[in-house]
């Protein structure tokens, strides 16, 4: 395991029912492709030395024999692997004949797992040749050259780099109470299943879901192998299920109805699991209930042979929903923000809303979140009153859009110009005009929030904030400045998926204002205070003072959503970027994100009301907690060692 990964396999081996030394080579060709490509675990379905669908010849003295002998030659195959292989066997203990999984390494047979769960209805009968693990005793047998206990017993395996992993086939995870429910509360990181699902209509997609919630549920990886291609066509298909998840999100899977072997390899990340669970207090609470008289097996030692490689895809905006399913995700994120400022507005009253409207992103998307909230409320937009301030560093383009934007929206439309007042605050405390410094953006900052403060009071009515959550986690906002409002409705959105939102937005308007929002989207971000350039062209772009928003953005997801350290987030950013960012570049922004969200806490510590939205959120009365005087030493000295 590194980084937190573990490579595992789901294997759809061919079959021949019956021929248990056919069966067991090809197990073994997947063993040799799966230790070749770095696989740590690998499963096979159910039954897969002698086929599933061997019916009535399960009671063959003789296959059970072969069968015990083609045990034998795949532990003396596997001696000098370091793999762990999970296959399928039926083994006779005592007058029980069992479905069970082996869990084989090195030339040893680690344990014997016994399905719980047969199932006997409509086209299975497997309770006319086995028995459940429930009818079983412990009981000591003799297998395959080996001395065991066989029970009913739940057993964690433990891989030296401790991982923890349990086994349940196939039936089992249809039950009501899965076994994999009391692994998982015990300990287990990743549930393997040895199935025979047959093919019908529908069945594949309830599958899907099955596995993807069972997964989530436990807060675990699950690898499903399920017979394929060989298997008798009596009366069903087999249609050979490869199936990897983690938490939920499908990892990997095999082609379906291939007509030849399959081997679907994934990382799933164990660390990530672990946190999840750790800070889910639900979980840690069932813990209580999670098995009390299983067992531990101890896997053996894996030698790394090579050097550590991600082979996971890792998507570079973790805060922008999937293609299928964007349209639904930025309606209901509008909604939260529409509904949570809907809620402020009928409970204070309020018939007015205040604020400024400078042609960028953030302040247009509070805009567009007030007109749909007015609208939801049967409220006159005329109640809005969006307000432009003017100043040193405004541009005709961006002051060209908000003026337009407003107009085309139909809302109460204020201009207050800035340069005089500031100028005449900069005499007062003697600060020379020329030096642009803090003091000189600042001090715009703060005259229009006093604006847009004494304006509601006025009106009577309320300022919105319009700063994101990319902002909040840099801190780039002024203090007391356009870090304050009254309530804050883009407080939980990120940079990155303001874009996104806005485009959303976007076709859902005139052409007109369409066509607004898309200029304003290409517009370079910029807080515009500092004078533009002879051509009157932006010179301040926030990009090239504080780093690229998609990296930030993507530093926050993972330092705050799993509290990845700086060595993993930047492997991750390695390989999310590659080709658009080098090593030098990911690792100077890394460690400027790692500097300024220390630093600027305190001004999440004061932070306006706002609705979240997502998974991630840095309210100090919800999702994140931390001392304003906290030391980013032990982040800052990681980030140098990259």
């Amino acid at each position: 395991m590194n980084y937190g990964f573990i490579k595992v396999a789901s294997a759809i081996p061919s079959v021949k029912v019956g021929d248990v030394k056919y069966n067991t080579l090809q197990i073994e060709n997947l063993i040799v492709q799966a230790e070749s490509r770095g696989v740590e675990i690998i499963v096979f379905p159910e039954l897969s030395i002698t086929g599933y669908t061997c019916q009535d010849l399960f009671r063959q003295t003789l296959l059970l024999d072969a069968t015990d002998t083609a045990v034998m030659m795949l532990l003396d195959f596997s001696r000098k692997l370091n793999v762990i292989s999970i296959v399928g066997a039926p083994i006779l203990v005592g007058n029980l004949l069992l479905n069970c999984a082996l869990v084989i390494q090195q030339g040893e047979i680690l344990g014997i797992i016994p399905k719980t769960y047969l199932p006997n209805y409509n086209e299975f009968y497997e309770k006319r040749w086995f028995a459940s693990s429930q009818d079983l005793r412990p009981t000591e047998i003799r297998y395959a050259g080996h001395k065991l206990l066989v029970s009913a017993d739940p057993k964690l395996f433990v891989t030296s780099l401790g991982v923890k992993f349990g086994v349940e086939i196939c039936e089992d995870v249809w039950a009501p109470i899965p076994p994999s429910n009391r692994l998982a509360l015990s300990g287990a990181d990743i549930i393997f299943n040895l199935s025979a699902t047959n093919e019908l209509i529908g069945k594949h997609k309830y599958l899907k879901s099955l596995l993807a919630q069972q997964s989530a549920r436990m807060m675990s990886g699950y690898v499903y192998s399920s017979c394929g291609f060989g298997e008798s066509t009596q009366d069903v298909v087999y249609g050979g299920n490869a199936l990897i998840y983690e938490n939920g999100v499908l990892l990997a899977e095999g082609e379906r109805f291939s007509l030849t072997p399959q081997l679907v390899v994934s990382q799933i990340d164990v660390e990530r699991l672990r946190v999840e669970r750790s800070n889910n207090t639900t979980f840690v609470n069932a813990q209580r209930q999670g098995v009390m008289n299983g067992s531990e097996v101890l896997c053996h030692g894996i030698d790394a042979k090579t050097d550590f490689c991600l082979e996971r895809t890792i998507d570079p905006c973790p805060f922008i929903p999937q293609d299928d399913g964007l349209t639904t995700s930025c309606e209901e994120i509008f909604n939260i923000q529409v509904l949570g400022l809907a809620k402020r507005l009928v409970h204070t009253g309020c018939k007015h809303v205040v604020l400024g409207i400078s042609g960028g992103l953030d302040s247009t998307l509070a805009l567009l979140v007030c007109i749909r909230t007015f609208d939801k409320l049967q409220m006159d937009r005329k109640g809005i009153i969006g307000v432009t301030m003017p100043g040193f560093g405004t541009t005709d383009r961006t002051y060209q859009n908000a003026i337009q934007l407003m107009e085309s929206l139909k809302i109460t439309i204020r201009e207050i110009p800035i340069a005089k007042s500031v100028t005449q605050h900069f005499e007062d405390i003697g600060h020379d005009m020329t030096i642009h410094d803090v003091t000189y953006e600042n001090g715009q900052a703060r005259e229009r929030t006093q604006i847009l403060m004494d304006l509601s009071n006025q009106v009577g009515g309320m300022v919105i904030g319009t700063g994101d959550l990319s902002e909040l986690a840099l801190g780039w906002a002024t203090y007391n400045g356009d870090h304050m409002s009254m309530y804050g409705v883009n407080a939980s959105v990120p940079k990155t998926l303001i874009q996104y939102l806005m485009r959303y937005v976007a076709t859902t308007m005139s052409s007109r204002v369409s066509d607004i929002l898309m200029d304003i989207i290409d517009t370079p971000i910029s807080p515009e205070l500092i004078p533009a350039d002879a051509d009157n062209t932006i010179c301040q772009k926030t990009e090239d003072l504080v780093g690229p928003y998609e990296l930030h953005d993507f530093f926050l997801y993972y330092f705050l959503r799993f509290g990845f350290r700086p060595r993993k987030i930047f492997m991750l950013a390695q390989k999310a970027f590659a080709g658009h960012y080098d090593d030098e570049v990911i690792k100077k922004w890394l460690t400027t994100f790692c500097r300024r969200f220390f630093s600027q806490q305190f001004k999440r510590s004061c932070l306006p009301d706002g609705p979240k939205v997502g998974s991630v959120s840095l309210s100090p009365r919800g999702d994140w907690r931390m001392p304003s005087d906290a030391t980013s030493a032990l982040w800052l000295k990681e980030c140098e060692e990259l």
